[in-house]
């Protein structure tokens, strides 16, 4: 789900651990076709995810950067995690798949901020194929990562920045007995910010910013997939057939920076305006960040 990057995608947290809560709200009533038109009927989703972030960042560094490691336990709050399941109705909560990004490397230069990862997408959510209390997508992903903040004043308070991410997927079980393998995809998250002092001291900051994303999908889905046959029958079709899917959104982000306690609160939100064999809504993104300096 994109949203959870936008202003200082490229500033990782300082050596130590930090916690942070996102809350993520995604909801849309509209299913647009590869031509990018809505279809019928209208879908009604509203999915709420609760994701736990937490970062460690250590003072030791390779090929110049900082070493940190990142492990992100979401929760569904409502809502199955399945799309497919757009039309049928279904609530759910429950621990959903897990990010562990094993490898970051973090870089601090003079008029830029950068790093580089590699995720692993685990999936531990409950999942069952046609099931509507779906918490897990069922398949294996691994992810490449990064994320760059270039500071465009010489305060560094106004800031373009960018996130990507490559993301490949294993195999999951469909009904039937079918296998299906998404596609690979590719996503950015990009934000121009500008940082304004609420404090003569600097120990309080608000930063606001024009945010958006795109998301790709880049190669067509592996094995098959079950379709309901003229009588009643099910034909089993090449995943193939299924066609790419993109979407595109423009939005706002507001954060406010404390950076003597440590703490960051932000809140974001991002509406759809294009998408093609893919859902057309809006995301809402909000919750703060705190870092512990262990060491000091």
């Amino acid at each position: 789900m994109p949203g959870a990057f936008g202003l200082n995608a490229g500033v990782l947290p300082s050596p130590g651990l930090t916690y942070e809560n996102m809350e993520v709200n995604y909801d849309t009533s509209t299913l647009n076709d590869p031509s990018g038109k809505a279809i019928n009927p209208k879908p009604n989703l509203n999915l709420w995810v609760v994701e736990n972030w937490f970062i460690y960042m250590t003072n030791a560094k390779f090929l110049g950067g900082h070493i940190g490691f990142v492990a992100i336990i979401p929760m569904i709050a409502n809502a199955s995690i399945d799309l497919s399941q757009l039309n049928k109705t279904g609530t759910t909560w429950g621990l959903s798949d897990t990010w562990l990004q094993p490898l970051t490397l973090g870089w601090h230069l003079k008029r830029a901020d950068t790093w580089v990862g590699d995720a692993f997408f685990v999936p531990i959510g409950r999942y069952s194929p046609g099931a509507l209390n779906n918490t897990g997508t069922g398949y294996f992903g691994n992810h490449l990562v990064s994320g760059t903040t270039v500071y465009l004043s010489k305060n560094k308070g106004t800031s373009a920045n960018l996130f990507s991410d490559w993301e490949v997927h294993g195999p999951r079980q469909g009904t039937n007995g079918t296998y299906k393998t998404p596609g690979q995809a590719f996503t950015d998250e990009w934000g121009f910010g500008q940082a304004l002092p609420l404090k003569k001291d600097m120990s309080a900051l608000a930063q606001l910013g024009v945010i958006g994303y795109d998301q790709w999908q880049v190669t067509n889905n592996g094995g098959t997939f079950p379709v309901s046959g003229p009588l009643g029958n099910v034909i089993i079709l090449p995943a193939s057939a299924i066609p790419h899917y993109s979407v595109h959104a423009v939005g706002g982000q507001g954060n406010i920076i404390l950076p003597t306690k440590n703490l960051l609160l932000f809140f974001k939100y991002e509406h759809e305006y294009s998408a093609y064999a893919h859902t057309l809504g809006n995301t809402m993104v909000f919750g703060g960040s705190w870092t512990l300096k262990i060491p000091k």
